[in-house]
């Protein structure tokens, strides 16, 4: 299916861009997301007209994002769990885990949005993650794993 991208999308493509996609990624995950539409001579006219409004959203939730990088980057949190005693958790912290303890610092930060490259921590310990505030924009922050 042919699809105009409404804004940047990860390993897809820039604002208006036009691609092809499997129908299912369409109709399911970006149109509802209001993240494209489809390629119809219509929509392209439609989004030509509304170019420079389009651009000018995503500018401004480029630059909401860095404002809260800026906030984000280099912020510790500390996690409490039971574990055993070589460090290893009963059970796991996951993303909704450190989402949470971000809410709790006063951030605002969906669960999808935390990185954990290598899944959820399962030891006690430091560990650095990024945070996606935006596709363009990362922010670190280090979460510590302590025992209960």
């Amino acid at each position: 299916m042919q699809i105009i991208l409404l804004e940047k999308v990860v390993n897809l493509g820039d604002l208006g861009d036009v691609v092809k996609v499997k129908d299912g990624y369409a109709r399911n995950y970006l149109i509802p997301q209001k993240k494209a539409r489809r390629a119809t001579p219509a929509a392209l006219a439609e989004f030509e007209a509304r170019r420079a409004e389009l651009e000018k959203t995503q500018a401004e939730k480029l630059t909401a994002a860095q404002a809260e990088a800026d906030k984000l980057n280099g912020q510790a949190i500390t996690i409490t769990r039971k574990s055993a005693m070589d460090g290893r958790l009963f059970g796991s912290v996951t993303n909704h885990d450190v989402a949470n303890a971000l809410a709790v610092a006063g951030f605002k930060v969906d669960k999808s949005q935390v990185r954990m490259p290598e899944g959820p921590l399962k030891t006690t310990g430091e560990f650095p993650l990024a945070i996606a505030l935006h596709t363009d924009v990362l922010a670190n922050v280090t979460v510590t794993v302590a025992n209960e």
